[in-house]
Parts: structure tokens; C-alpha cells; sequence
């Protein structure tokens, strides 16, 4: 499939999962969910990604040094917050960490690299949620925690077999794939498992969860709920677990589907997931709205410096180029 074709069927797909919502449920959940966002809720939203946002960063910086394209944590902060923004604002939830990546890649001299670290960052900080999903679910009463234990089955058949198929890779030689190997196994061990890595990829990773979910909280007690926090936290971890899902727009789409299911399996009302959904989607964008700021300044820098970079040289530009 296509780029283009791709991009498409991710937007499309998140259109129709808003479309069934809203067929069986009406548009008042969305609406009752921005209609009840106050100020408080948006100032705990904007602290709170504040902390995630610092912590993102610090695992992104530390991703990208073991993979040799290091930067200063000022300058990932910066880059984070205009990813999340992007990924808010545009459909498919991917365009900002792309160019994260790729901008980072150019100021380091290998986009490659660049995009790995990205990927490997948001791998792990993945990787991480799933698990604390998963003994989440099995610790504390969920709609699903009766089915845990055929999709833990499941997923342990998953790994062995994928483990088993890395085995089966060539590792030696200079075929495509054996060089494609080696540079995985070189990136998780010096980008996610280094001595100095791995304790800030886990701590930053567990610290992202906790605030993204204590945020969906937020926007439950906003929007109405008396749930308590044992009873909320798993379905909050469920429905931020779909945001994975690449099929959205804007990060809408699979959240709400998700929110719907789970808040109605577990008696909270389908409505209520919906509308919890909504506000933490807006409240989301507000506590990102600092990234449009940094596009803004990236602008006005751009527009101010003579010359600009081709590969590593120095082009004038046309005006600047003496008339013979």
C-alpha cells in the first residue's frame, strides 16, 4: 500500500469508528464532554504534560545518545511539545513524531538514525504502557480481566515465535537483511538496554503512563463521574491503550470507540466514556497548545537567517547572490 493509499485508509478508518459512536449514540456525549471542561481541569492537564512532556524528552535525548545522534534537552523538549501538537492537531497521530525525527535527524547529519531514535523512543514508551495495561487489568476489576489471561497465552506464543523468527535472521554477511539486523540488535543495545539507558527509557516511560492516565481521570470526575480511582484506572489505561490504534483523526476515533465499550461493560455508561473521551481530547490539545509556540518561533528563525543548509553546505540565497 502506498504512502498516500495508507494515510488515507487511517483517516477513513478513524471517520468511521466517530461515525458508529456517533450513530448509536448521538453527538450529546461529545458535546456534554467540551461543554463541561473548566478551568481547573485544564490547568491539571497542562501541569501534568508539562512533566510527561520533560519526561518524553529526557527518554528521547537518551535514546538518540546511544545511537550516536545526542542533543540537549532543551532543544528535545522544544521539538517534543511541537510533536505533540502536530500529532493533535493533524490527522493520523504520526506527522509530528516523524518530523521530530526527521528535523533532528538533518541537525545531526543522519536522518536514518534520527528516525530510529524516534522509533525506538516511542517503542519502548509503547512497550511499557502495554505492560502496566496488562497488570493493571489483572490486579484491579475490569471488563476484560476474565479474557487476561488467553491473551497473556496468547501474546507469550507471540513473542516466543517472534524470538524464534530473530533467531532464524542472518546476523553475518553483506546481504540487505543481515546488515538490517545487525543494525536493530546494535540500536537496542546501545539506544534501550545500555547500562545508562535503561533505567531512564523504564522510569521515564512509567512516569508518561501514570500522567496520561491520571489525565483521563481528570476528565471523568470533569465531565460527571463519582467512580473511584481503583475502579476508573483500568478502563482509563484501556481506552489510552486504542490511542495506539493507527486509525484516527487527530487522535480521535479508536479512543472513543474504546471509551464507549469500556465504560458501558463496566456500568459507567457508554455516554459518560464518550464524553470523558472528548474532554481529555480537548484538554489534550489545550496542554499542547506551547508546541504551536515553538512553531511559530522556528518560523520567524527561519525567516530571519541569510542562508540556508543543502547537505551540509552553505547556499546564499538567490537575493543574496551578486548580479555579474
Amino acid at each position: 500500500m502506498s504512502n498516500r493509499a495508507w494515510a488515507w485508509a487511517r483517516l477513513l478508518g478513524g471517520a468511521a469508528i466517530l461515525a458508529v459512536v456517533v450513530r448509536r449514540l448521538g453527538a450529546g456525549p461529545f458535546l456534554d464532554g467540551v461543554r463541561q471542561i473548566n478551568v481547573g481541569s485544564l490547568v491539571i492537564a497542562t501541569s501534568v504534560t508539562v512533566l510527561t512532556t520533560v519526561c518524553s524528552a529526557w527518554r528521547w535525548q537518551t535514546v538518540a545518545r546511544g545511537l550516536g545522534v545526542g542533543l540537549p534537552l532543551g532543544t528535545a523538549i522544544a521539538a517534543c511539545y511541537r510533536s505533540q501538537f502536530l500529532n493533535s492537531a493533524l490527522p493520523g497521530g504520526l506527522v509530528g513524531d516523524v518530523h521530530r525525527g526527521v528535523r533532528h535527524g538533518h541537525d545531526a547529519g543522519d536522518v536514518g538514525r534520527g528516525l530510529r531514535a524516534v522509533g525506538w523512543e516511542r517503542a519502548a514508551g509503547q512497550g511499557v504502557f502495554v505492560v502496566l495495561t496488562a497488570i493493571s487489568l489483572l490486579v484491579l476489576d475490569s471488563p476484560v480481566r476474565r479474557e487476561l489471561p488467553w491473551v497473556a497465552a496468547a501474546a507469550v506464543v507471540g513473542a516466543l515465535g517472534a524470538a524464534l523468527l530473530l533467531r532464524t535472521l542472518p546476523r553475518y554477511g553483506p546481504s540487505r537483511r543481515a546488515r538490517a539486523v545487525r543494525a536493530v540488535r546494535a540500536d537496542i543495545r546501545d539506544g534501550l538496554l545500555g547500562r545508562r539507558a535503561w533505567p531512564v527509557v523504564l522510569g521515564t516511560s512509567v512516569a508518561v503512563a501514570v500522567g496520561h492516565s491520571s489525565i483521563l481521570l481528570v476528565a471523568a470526575w470533569t465531565t460527571g463521574s463519582t467512580a473511584s480511582p481503583a475502579r476508573l484506572w483500568p478502563l482509563a489505561m484501556l481506552v489510552l491503550l486504542a490511542m495506539v490504534v493507527p486509525l484516527n483523526v487527530g487522535g480521535w476515533g479508536p479512543r472513543e470507540g474504546m471509551a464507549a465499550w469500556a465504560f458501558g461493560a463496566a456500568g459507567l455508561g457508554a455516554a459518560h466514556g464518550v464524553a470523558a473521551a472528548a474532554a481529555y481530547g480537548v484538554m489534550g490539545l489545550v496542554a499542547t497548545l506551547p508546541g504551536a509556540l515553538v512553531l511559530v518561533g522556528d518560523r520567524i528563525r527561519r525567516s530571519r537567517v541569510p542562508q540556508r543548509f543543502v547537505s551540509g553546505t552553505v547556499v546564499p540565497r538567490a537575493q543574496d547572490v551578486p548580479v555579474a
